[in-house]
């Protein structure tokens, strides 16, 4: 099931593109904020509640592929319904903020072929976490044609028809509403430790509780005291402890979890 297409009749400078499973709470927010596109489209991996029916409401197109195969393989299928120059990559729990809108717009009116980074401000619990650094960014937007394909399991990575192309990175940030609830945050904790094991796994990397326990207790001391953490209050702190127990059970899923992660792996 889909949308109706776009008018072809008019010249497509940007596509936004977003994957959803589930999203309606937040769906609504991420494709207004993403309203100054050309074309915006929805890869959808079998909601179970109103996230299509919002979605295509707000007029984006929507494609359905329940068969869930990795975040690669979907970013791959949503490529394909990419009718524009420049293709912007946004996830169904993020915002466009209205700085970084104006850096988009500049971005696709020059024409350039290379990649652009976005950095987050994070919101957990309720709360902007604007306090806390940020000291990497992500690649959002590409040229269209530049993209061959996606590749990995989790955090996938854009395969490059020209490698080495210029990065650089926007000044504006989205807005990322990755923790909303603790439920939510530990259904995301064991889909990511789990998606992250099985990445390690590939690579042949060990695991372990120990292992786990140092790396955990590494990120929450660079996360909380010298990312900032600390000065954001109880959100902070929760979001902090949250990505630390992550990295703890991701190594301890590469101990013990490792016949469901070769099978895992072997997907992505």
């Amino acid at each position: 099931m889909a949308s109706p297409p776009v008018d072809t009749d008019k010249p497509l400078r940007l596509t936004v593109a977003i994957l959803t499973l589930n999203e309606e709470k937040r769906i609504a927010a991420c494709i207004r904020s993403a309203s100054f596109a050309d074309q915006i489209i929805v890869a959808d991996s079998g909601s179970k509640d109103r996230t299509v029916d919002i979605a295509q409401a707000l007029g984006a197109e929507v494609y359905l592929y329940p068969d869930w195969q990795g975040f690669a393989v979907q970013r791959n299928r949503i490529l394909a319904h990419a009718k524009a120059d420049y293709i912007f990559f946004l996830d169904a729990d993020e915002v466009f903020t209205p700085e970084l809108v104006i850096e988009v717009e500049a971005a696709v009116a020059s024409g350039r072929d290379q990649i652009w980074e976005v950095m987050w401000h994070q919101v957990a619990f309720g709360k902007p976490l604007t306090r806390m650094r940020t000291t990497s960014g992500v690649q959002r937007l590409f040229r269209r044609e530049s993209i061959r394909a996606f590749s990995g399991v989790v955090h996938e990575a854009a395969e490059l028809k020209t490698p080495g192309l210029p990065v650089s990175r926007f000044k504006g940030r989205l807005l990322h509403y990755s923790r909303e609830s603790i439920h939510g945050s530990l259904l995301k904790l064991a889909q990511y430790a789990q998606l992250g094991a099985a990445k390690r796994a590939q690579a042949g990397k060990r695991g372990g509780v120990i292992l786990g326990l140092l790396s955990s207790l590494a990120t929450f001391v660079r996360m909380y005291f010298f990312r900032g953490g600390v000065l954001c209050g109880p959100e902070g702190f929760l979001f902090c402890l949250l990505v630390a127990l992550e990295g703890f059970f991701r190594y301890a899923a590469l101990e013990y979890d490792r016949d469901q992660l070769d099978k895992l792996a072997s997907r992505g």
